[in-house]
């Protein structure tokens, strides 16, 4: 008889492959490859089991044979003719439709000005110069994060601390905070990392205590919320990534976001030039009135994220909904920890599905074992990022003249740098634990969520046989 661990969606798939394909109608059959959705009979009649329950790795039938949502989404017939104007326009660098952008970027944050910039990394690395982040200084950073947030620290000069993460939520740890804190601290960096908000209701009052700069890295957050206020808005500025992977993909860009109107005239002038705030692009004659750099970004770039703009509010509600369920399906498996949201987080962004794998709760599979199986049943996923406050770009950084004439010897020194900023929690989440989905999968339906839920207890079932097969 049918098993009743296995359900009747997951048996026609699987069995489809293993000769048994005789006792399903062909209509019914194809529904169920082409439709998931598709409602099925209360009974299937009695049937043999041969293996539906052994994992892909073991020669079984994998739990999903087709794809996942693309990613990025592009619909020629409502995103195409702003992009065709602004090309067919002959005005390709920064103009009106950039400004539109700026606008509209700003309205949907509830931000008073955003500017666009050629990335994320160039958004962080012009908020922290022109709030006056320079050699010498120190910056508070998470160490669960991509290379980009510490590489802009190190582009200004400054020394990135690390603070360890609070691994139930991958966030920095507020409480962690204070004890990193020197007289040459200048600036706390936390980054809403997977699309999940860190706690700023508790950084913010540390950062006003010791009159620290806030500046909130959000390039993977589009849209999160912390009461129902958007994150990259609670501190002196917040920097968002339009990289062809974010929530919002225009293939490469940035931008900053900010209510201060002195600092936001700052960073226009930075990123044309130096010259003075609104110069026009292509202006040579006006004279620049700071130290600048060009990182101005195209209105066709604009146009594609204008395109995007238009579903992200949409797609958003549609990863939660689907995160959340996803996360009721699989967090009573042993040896698989979801995901914390802190209790005022009222929407998360979900770039990626993170959980902590425990391979105890897997007869000692070892993680590296689980994402093979995992991927051989279907399911896309990854270990996510290495440890980023131990390796040697730091030392490159710190070996370079300007590190050498700003900081004292002591201060380079890289082995005694890594003792002082040891991560343990994070480096358990890198090492041993973390694993990720990623955001345009939270785009499927709830069969695709329940499918990643039945590869995940299919794997937990053989973990004994997957071991054994590792450790060969």
């Amino acid at each position: 008889m049918l098993n009743k661990n296995v359900s009747r969606r997951e048996f026609i798939k699987q069995n489809s492959l293993t000769g048994l394909s005789a006792v399903i109608t062909p209509s019914l059959l194809t529904n169920s490859l082409s439709s998931p959705a598709a409602p099925l009979p209360e009974s299937l009649g009695p049937v043999l089991l041969t293996s539906s329950d052994k994992p892909a790795l073991l020669g079984g039938a994998p739990i999903r044979l087709k794809g996942w949502t693309t990613w990025p989404i592009w619909n020629p017939e409502t995103d195409e003719k702003q992009l065709l104007d602004v090309v067919r326009s002959g005005i390709w660098s920064r103009s009106a439709v950039t400004t539109e952008f700026e606008q509209k970027w700003a309205q949907a944050l509830g931000a008073k000005r955003s500017l666009l910039v050629v990335n994320g990394t160039n958004a962080l690395i012009t908020a922290l110069t022109q709030l006056d982040v320079r050699a010498g200084d120190e910056v508070l950073v998470p160490p669960y994060t991509f290379t980009a947030t510490v590489a802009a620290v190190l582009a200004t000069g400054a020394m990135p601390i690390f603070v360890d993460v609070d691994p139930e939520t991958f966030q920095i740890d507020p409480a962690k905070i204070e004890a990193k804190i020197t007289p040459r601290t200048k600036a706390i960096l936390p980054v809403h990392i997977l699309g999940l908000p860190a706690d700023m209701n508790r950084i913010l009052p540390i950062a006003q205590k010791h009159k620290l700069v806030v500046i909130e890295d959000a390039c993977q957050a589009h849209l999160a919320e912390i009461n129902h206020q958007k994150v990259g808005t609670f501190g002196h500025a917040g920097c968002f990534s339009f990289q062809n992977s974010k929530n919002l993909s225009i293939g490469e860009g940035g931008a900053i976001v900010s209510n201060d109107d002195s600092f936001m005239d700052r960073c226009f002038s930075y990123q044309n030039f130096g010259n003075p705030y609104n110069a026009g692009v292509g202006s040579v004659s006006v004279g620049s009135v700071m130290q600048g750099t060009k990182l101005r970004i195209t209105d066709y770039q604009a146009a594609i994220g204008l395109a995007q703009l238009k579903r992200l509010d949409a797609q958003t509600t549609t990863r939660n909904e689907n995160a959340a369920y996803l996360k009721a399906q699989i967090q009573a498996i042993p040896g698989i920890v979801p995901y914390k949201l802190y209790d005022d987080v009222t929407r998360a962004a979900f770039h990626l599905f993170p959980f902590r794998y425990q391979q105890e709760g897997f007869k000692g599979l070892s993680r590296d074992g689980f994402l093979k199986a995992l991927r051989a049943e279907g399911i896309p996923c990854s270990s996510g990022y290495a440890t980023l406050n131990n390796q040697p770009y730091l030392n490159d950084a710190f070996q370079s003249k300007n590190f050498r004439k700003a900081y004292p010897k002591e201060m380079l020194d890289f082995r005694g740098y890594v003792e002082q900023n040891q991560c343990p929690q994070n480096d358990k989440l890198c090492n041993q634990e973390a694993v990720w989905f990623t955001q345009n999968m939270l785009l499927g339906s709830k069969s695709d969520m329940a499918d990643i839920a039945a590869a995940i207890e299919k794997v937990h079932k053989n973990a004994d046989q997957l071991t054994k097969l590792s450790e060969k």
